[in-house]
């Protein structure tokens, strides 16, 4: 599916500008990694995966909330992020993202996926470096739409 896609399929929907909301998605991301640090020191490395990977999709759903964009679906925020912000978001960050998305929904439904602390570790640091890219973006307005 492509971005256009996305749009016309409203899996992402133009609305209003909402730095409230945006910044509210940067407290939970935030959250998020805390509770998957712990989770990472109790090596309940599956919920590691889960909560980090929910931090960083609360970072891309802030950035997204920042340029006036709803989405309905993690695959299209991805893709929205691939498109939009390649140049100020490193690529390997946004596929890592994608990756995780997938670990995530293993994690939640698979009967065999069994993470390891190298696994959630990585991740746990990918979500740090993208809180502190978003932090930027929106705490200076710096999205694609601003």
């Amino acid at each position: 599916m492509s971005l256009r896609e996305c749009f016309e399929k409203r899996q992402l929907r133009e609305t209003r500008k909402d730095p409230v909301k945006a910044l509210r998605s940067l407290e939970v991301a935030h959250q998020k990694y805390q509770r998957g640090i712990e989770a990472l020191e109790n090596e309940f490395f599956d919920f590691a995966i889960i909560s980090g990977y929910t931090s960083m999709f609360h970072c891309a759903r802030g950035i997204l909330y920042q340029d006036g964009v709803q989405e309905k679906s993690h695959y299209c925020l991805i893709l929205y992020l691939r498109e939009r912000y390649s140049d100020r978001i490193p690529i390997r960050l946004i596929n890592s993202l994608d990756n995780y998305r997938v670990e995530r929904h293993e994690a939640l439904y698979g009967l065999e996926f069994n993470p390891s602390r190298d696994d959630a570790d990585l991740l746990m640091r990918d979500a740090k470096e993208l809180i502190e890219i978003a932090e930027k973006m929106l705490k200076r307005g710096r999205s694609y739409g601003a």
